[in-house]
């Protein structure tokens, strides 16, 4: 029969399932064909918005420099590549799961270690943020009824995916292989049924959008010169947002089977190889097309519904249904479930890298140490709540608008990048020091070669993401990342404070010169009886029965009761004019210390354990003001002694099933007296 404790963990088991020894630790290891669902999950969706991002700022002008597509995505590809071969280097030099942050750590110390640390939580809950996002728009595009609804659609996907992570990273790879596989599959053949009627048939795919026009917005109808040059580097910035997550494979090596480093390069490398296909693929088609999508719904000049409340389809939703027959075929209904899917289920890459990246902050003293500490099922179940929290806080805030949540996005990405590739560079050149075979002196060589071109690549890229989207919304990322930096820094200065303040001295085993008890008494009953049995079971130098006189009628009753019961201990009065219970107590222990520095005071104070909340409000307040003040007195314990009250009865996990509770000592009671209290 379950117990009152069962009951009351239901609802955790429901959501989480049975807990996992930490002996089956080895179990949760993942092999590479989970393991890219898992990391790569969110570089493989992005082709489902990257390709619309770029769209988004070239049609700020029209349809004028729709000819420049082409060539971002060439540059966006070639970068990607370059960041995936320099991301393979990582880690297999650092298969820790630190990623740029111990790169950043060990080879250019803490400011940078805390820079990178900093840029990638902030980018982890923007992950979550704008994938969530971008897949609610891409299930709004199936069905335009679920518009005024986006935003209860989104925050209750971030809980889902949180309850999905919560019950571990094995049933969290099952659960995300299946859509991140049929994504790539639906893409691909999207892409190819698309391309080969384009290139083979008669029967070219013609978007949606084909026939409308764009009007250029205010600014926009004439730019030439640094203007022009500035309005193509905003768009390749937006563009790049096809290499978020590239990263998380680096952070997440410690989840891979041995051998992690050769197994986490090889998985680097099938999902670059994908991203980089689909996202060309997904360019190319949606230009043969003729997509149109503008920032501003009312910029499209013949959009059929009304461009205040109607939301624009997405280039994925006009690609799917130009392929397939339409938006009632089947293939249609299954890109858009697939993309909506593999998009939500994206951000599981910031839920399995920011928990893990918050675990070797708290290691390192970075953070919070309840971080590092793992939950009933082997994850970081503290990192993963916070995570959805922050989240959900800003998806609210932005009204999960994905075009202006990722206006925010990838400044944290390239920072990371960045330091993370300048690290590589030396991390290579303090190992050719000591290196002496010429093979691997060649090895580490090329290594850094390519760590130089992705650093300095990297570095361009993060100065005009800076540049060309903090107006639109990258300063808020910058505003955050030097507040999360000085949080961590203030947390590392107290945990090194605590810890200076706790090394024993040569006193540290010297015994008190005297013991000084002092026994709370509030009235002549079992519970204050029990404490001064406790109170001289103890052998103290001293002993003090404690009251406060608040009413000098209830302190008479007390005294004559005290005499009546013959009680060993002198009962010492307190007088208190203002009628506290509090001030006078700590003003007398604090008198005992001040007379004798070297001696220990004990205060025993007796307190109900009750069965109900609500109980808790009726009892104990006086003893928990008290615990409160006492607890900041230098040379000074508190002592507890519960006494159970009969609503607290069968609370225990035995359930009382007619043994001997906990409490029963402490009331008096045996078994049988407890089955029969009056006999």
């Amino acid at each position: 029969m379950p117990t009152l404790s069962d009951l009351g963990q239901l609802p955790k088991r429901l959501v989480l399932g049975r807990p996992v020894s930490s002996a089956r630790a080895g179990e949760s290891l993942l092999p590479k064909r989970l393991a890219l669902p898992v990391f790569a999950s969110d570089p493989l969706s992005s082709v489902a918005y990257a390709t619309q991002e770029i769209l988004i700022v070239l049609t700020l002008a029209g349809t004028a420099f729709l000819f420049l597509a082409p060539w971002l995505a060439v540059a966006v590809v070639l970068l990607l590549t370059v960041v995936v071969l320099s991301y393979r280097q990582v880690v297999h030099a650092y298969p820790s799961g630190g990623g740029d942050y111990e790169v950043a750590m060990k080879n250019h110390g803490q400011f940078a270690g805390l820079t990178v640390a900093s840029a990638l939580l902030t980018d982890y809950v923007l992950t979550v943020a704008v994938s969530v996002s971008a897949g609610t728009d891409n299930i709004i595009s199936a069905f335009p009824g679920l518009n005024q609804h986006r935003v209860l659609i989104a925050v209750g996907l971030v809980a889902l995916l949180a309850a999905a992570n919560l019950r571990g990273l094995r049933e969290s790879g099952r659960t995300f292989a299946f859509p991140t596989y049929l994504f790539v599959t639906g893409i691909l053949v999207m892409i190819g049924t698309g391309l080969v009627r384009d290139l083979f048939t008669d029967d070219p795919v013609v978007a949606e959008s084909a026939a409308w026009s764009i009007t250029p917005e205010p600014g926009y109808g004439q730019l030439a010169g640094l203007a022009l040059v500035f309005f193509v580097l905003r768009a390749f910035a937006s563009g790049c947002t096809a290499l978020t997550g590239v990263e998380a494979i680096a952070n997440g090596v410690p989840a891979f089977r041995p051998p992690k480093g050769r197994n986490a390069a090889t998985t680097l490398a099938w999902m670059g190889g994908l991203a980089a296909v689909m996202f060309a693929g997904v360019t190319a088609l949606a230009l043969h097309a003729d997509v149109r999508y503008a920032q501003n719904t009312c910029d499209l000049v013949g959009f059929p519904g009304d461009c205040e409340t109607d939301p624009q389809r997405t280039v994925i939703a006009q690609l799917a249904a130009a392929t397939f027959g339409g938006d009632t075929s089947i293939g249609f209904f299954a890109i858009q479930a697939a993309t909506a899917l593999v998009l939500v289920l994206a951000a599981n890459t910031a839920f399995n890298g920011f928990p893990l990246l918050g675990s070797v902050l708290a290691q390192d003293r970075f953070m919070p140490r309840q971080l590092h500490t793992r939950g009933d099922k082997l994850v970081y179940s503290n990192g993963i709540l916070l995570l959805a929290g922050f989240a959900a806080l800003l998806i609210v805030a932005f009204d999960g608008d994905p075009n202006r949540l990722i206006q925010m996005y990838i400044v944290g990405v390239f920072t990371s990048f960045s330091i993370g590739q300048w690290g590589m560079v030396r991390h290579w050149k303090r190992e050719l020091r000591s290196a002496e075979d010429p093979d691997a002196r060649r090895r580490m060589r090329r290594a850094q070669g390519i760590n130089a071109v992705g650093g300095t690549l990297t570095t361009v890229v993060l100065l005009i993401i800076v540049v060309t989207k903090f107006t639109h919304g990258a300063w808020l990322v910058i505003l955050v990342m030097p507040i999360i930096f000085l949080l961590m820094r203030g947390i590392n200065r107290h945990y090194s404070d605590v810890s200076r303040q706790l090394v024993p001295d040569s006193d540290a085993r010297t015994l008190p010169s005297k013991v000084h008890a002092v026994v709370l008494v509030s009235k002549v009953h079992k519970p204050t009886l029990r404490a001064l049995a406790f109170a001289r079971a103890t052998r103290p130098d001293a002993l003090t029965a404690l009251t406060v006189n608040v009413d000098d009628a209830e302190t008479r009753q007390l005294q004559a009761a005290w005499d009546r019961y013959d009680i060993p201990v002198p009962l010492t009065v307190l007088e208190s004019p203002f009628r506290e219970v509090t001030r006078p107590v700590v003003d007398y222990v604090r008198d005992i210390r001040r007379s004798s520095p070297r001696e220990l005071v004990v205060v025993f104070v007796p307190q109900y354990v009750v069965g109900h909340w609500w109980e808790n409000l009726l009892h104990n307040q006086s003893a928990l003001r008290l615990r409160t003040r006492l607890q900041f007195q230098p040379g000074v314990m508190i002592t507890s002694v519960p006494w159970q009250l009969e609503s607290s009865v069968g609370r225990d996990e035995d359930g009382g099933n007619g043994r001997t509770a906990p409490g029963d000592l402490r009331r008096g009671l045996t078994a049988d007296q407890e089955s029969n209290p009056h006999g």
